[in-house]
């Protein structure tokens, strides 16, 4: 099987964009705000089913660059404030070690429990950080989808100021039961394609095998395992025998 970035070439939205990406490339970007939320011992707090990041002017820049959460108008002139999603957030505890969870409680959370009082909070959290874990490990820049395009995840090859987003993304699993049930009928599949190519992009299914494994941290994200396929529409125009050289 070709990998995603075989399939298809970037977009970018400016001639030089490619030489600015490839200069500062995505990974170092992340390593740059790992370095900084450590260096501060940065803490964050659950609230609801996100979680609010206070930042520093540094932090700020790190965290729009490295395309965390979305930034929260306040009055406060001296502070910047995010909003991050659940699997970001855990993604920063879990992968980066850069961030301290802080619960409804006011007290620091360990792994499992943060864990569980996202799953509580998102019954299909484990599969969906299952699969944002694996793009964002492929330095695939992943934002929220379902605002714009009613998917799981649009990924990004770098900075979206840079290049536009290559896949709309849905996240299912073997035996989720009502959980995810995208794509189970042929007209919401083919609604999904024609909204992603109005958009140009390809519709990219990752599906979680759970390989007999429950989704209990930490186990489900060593046994778990992805399968990649992209899906695209069929036209029978183009696929019809050329009957001009019978």
């Amino acid at each position: 099987m070709r990998t995603l970035m075989e399939l298809t070439g970037p977009r970018w939205k400016r001639k030089d964009s490619a030489l600015k990406a490839l200069a500062d490339p995505m990974s170092k970007i992340v390593k740059e705000l790992q370095s900084s939320l450590l260096q501060s011992k940065t803490h964050s707090f659950l609230s609801g089913c996100d979680v609010l990041l206070e930042a520093s002017s540094e932090q700020t820049d790190l965290l729009n660059h490295a395309c965390f959460g979305r930034p929260i108008a306040t009055t406060e002139k001296d502070k910047q404030w995010f909003q991050l999603g659940l699997e970001e957030a855990f993604y920063m505890h879990h992968a980066l070690k850069c961030l301290t969870v802080v619960g409804e409680n006011d007290r620091s959370m360990n792994e499992e429990e943060i864990w569980e009082s996202m799953k509580s909070k998102r019954k299909t959290f484990p599969d969906l950080y299952r699969a944002y874990l694996h793009l964002r490990s492929k330095n695939w820049v992943v934002r929220p989808g379902t605002p714009q395009y009613g998917v799981d995840f649009v990924i990004y090859r770098h900075h979206p100021a840079l290049v536009h987003s290559e896949y709309a993304v849905i996240v299912l699993s073997e035996g989720d039961g009502d959980l995810n049930d995208r794509l189970r009928v042929w007209s919401d599949l083919q609604c999904t394609l024609r909204l992603c190519g109005s958009v140009a992009k390809t519709l990219l299914v990752l599906n979680i095998n759970k390989n007999g494994k429950e989704a209990t941290f930490p186990s489900c994200l060593e046994v778990h395992s992805i399968d990649e396929r992209t899906i695209t529409r069929w036209v029978p125009e183009q696929c019809r025998e050329d009957c001009t050289n019978m």
